[in-house]
């Protein structure tokens, strides 16, 4: 199972690009197959490799949809191969060890 950080904006459309973004997570909405989680300045998207790279192409076309003509797209990925790793499970890797160290 992978994590994703995407990021998806239009490039020339001014300074606030909230309806654009309401578009790319429109299609996360859509679907059921990839678990996702809204933030200020990334999306993550925790599910198969190749279902969320399918998705992060079909929420692109729904900036350039929306009137776009120029769209850039930031990936991060985490796919770990030796155990099963969650977006909850690495956040409570870190809670744990914030209260190991107090």
């Amino acid at each position: 199972m992978a994590i994703v950080a995407v990021s998806i904006a239009p490039g020339g459309e001014g300074a606030s690009v909230g309806a654009y973004v309401a578009e790319a997570i429109r299609v996360l909405e859509a679907q059921d197959a990839v678990r996702w989680e809204l933030g200020p300045m990334f999306t993550t998207l925790e599910g198969d490799l190749d279902a969320i790279f399918a998705l992060i192409r079909t929420m692109q076309e729904a900036v350039f949809a929306k009137g776009a003509a120029r769209v850039a797209t930031v990936i991060k990925v985490d796919d770990r191969r030796d155990k099963d790793v969650t977006m909850a499970g690495k956040v409570a890797s870190v809670e744990a060890s914030l209260r190991r160290d107090t």
